[in-house]
């Protein structure tokens, strides 16, 4: 039976090279976009075009009856969720001084409260049903901090306290709940820093010297999603290039 793979945020960098990996394994893949995001139909073109029949669903990952609204379409078309991709996330980053609390919440809201709002909607099902992944996408950043990431890190580090109490809670269900934390990713995103500034002030942070490559962390994504990954819950796995040892 064919599983079925829900990544937020999956359209475009990380998340669109854990969606590729996925589906090339057999996953039927779902991706969520946010509301009135007029790139989607292009999107799903493109992936048409290499060979991947994704489903992207509309979804505020910050509302909790959205989130319900998503997972319910999703299980009526295609089939309750069995991994779950906690992805989607955002920045605005900024020193704590300048920070307003509108900086804050939307970081809060967007990369943390997601986690609950999503998981929620599907941890029942993966329980009866026992069996089920929950993988949460967090950073290096939420393990050491970052000048001028108060929001981002505290965000980030939340992600992880949240895995693994709810790992403690369906251990012995069949139901694994875990964190990754990549560092710095050659995604389009990072890619778009400066030269100048990735030569000086990121690379020498990297022991392996490079940044990490998207296809990289989603083999570790599709890893904990296995059959094979049924004895590891509770972890934070720190994919970085020896960028922070932990």
């Amino acid at each position: 039976m064919m599983r079925v793979a829900l990544v937020t945020g999956g359209m475009g960098g990380l998340g669109e090279a854990i969606c590729i990996k996925m589906a090339g394994l057999g996953y039927k893949v779902v991706t969520t976009y946010s509301p009135g995001n007029k790139k989607v139909d292009e999107w799903l073109q493109a992936m048409h075009n290499l060979g991947y029949g994704f489903k992207a669903v509309a979804c505020d990952v910050t509302d909790f009856a959205s989130a319900q609204a998503c997972i319910a379409e999703v299980t009526q078309d295609i089939g309750p969720v069995d991994v779950l991709v906690n992805n989607a996330g955002i920045t605005r980053d900024m020193t704590f001084k300048k920070m307003t609390k509108a900086d804050w919440d939307a970081v809060i809201h967007t990369n943390l409260d997601s986690v609950f709002n999503m998981t929620k909607q599907v941890i029942d099902g993966m329980v009866e049903r026992k069996w089920g992944r929950v993988i949460n996408v967090s950073s290096v950043n939420g393990q050491k901090g970052a000048f001028g990431q108060t929001n981002y890190s505290a965000a980030k580090a939340g992600m992880h306290g949240f895995t693994k109490a709810l790992a403690l809670e369906v251990a012995k269900t069949g139901v694994t709940i875990n964190t990754i934390s990549p560092g710095y990713i050659g995604t389009k995103m990072v890619t778009a820093i400066p030269q100048e500034i990735l030569d000086s002030k990121i690379l020498p942070q990297i022991p392996v010297s490079r940044l990490g490559k998207p296809e990289e962390i989603a083999g570790l994504v599709v890893y904990l999603a296995s059959d094979e990954a049924a004895f590891l819950t509770g972890a934070n796995i720190s994919i970085n290039g020896g960028q922070h040892m932990y």
